[in-house]
């Protein structure tokens, strides 16, 4: 109980919410470059902006209170299930007046654009992170 509650506090939720968004969103990126070459499939998006809107919404209404929940709701992408998890269910992307002759909607290099900011938003999200523990660590061992 100790333990948890020294975690919920400070920025250690939204880091854990935007590690978890990241991945899903890394894991769509993923599914959409797979399917390249699979005739008729439309590419899958997840709304940044709206997501750390929502995480500063969230942070905002949650305060400094750690027994407060961070919850976390964009539309029907992103939301907070109960068990506390972020839950990700990514839409599809709206075309924009290009859809190349098999029917799809991917660009490759938009798709290698996401990937490589949304890589680095992961890696920052998790030094940070780790950071953070590694405080909490020292803490706990008494050691500077």
């Amino acid at each position: 109980m100790f333990i948890s509650t020294i975690a919920d506090r400070g920025a250690t939720p939204a880091l854990v919410k935007t590690l978890a968004y990241n991945e899903a969103r890394l894991r769509m990126i993923a599914e959409n470059v797979a399917n390249i070459h699979t005739p008729g499939y439309r590419s899958k998006q997840l709304d940044v902006r709206g997501f750390q809107s929502s995480l500063r919404q969230a942070l905002d209404a949650r305060g400094s209170d750690a027994g407060k929940p961070l919850k976390i709701d964009v539309g029907r992408e992103v939301s907070t299930g109960r068990d506390g998890y972020l839950k990700v269910e990514p839409g599809e992307k709206p075309v924009d007046n290009v859809l190349h002759h098999d029917g799809t909607s991917l660009s490759i290099e938009r798709e290698m654009a996401d990937l490589a900011e949304t890589g680095m938003a992961h890696n920052l999200s998790m030094a940070l992170l780790r950071e953070r523990f590694d405080g909490l660590r020292k803490a706990i061992r008494g050691t500077i």
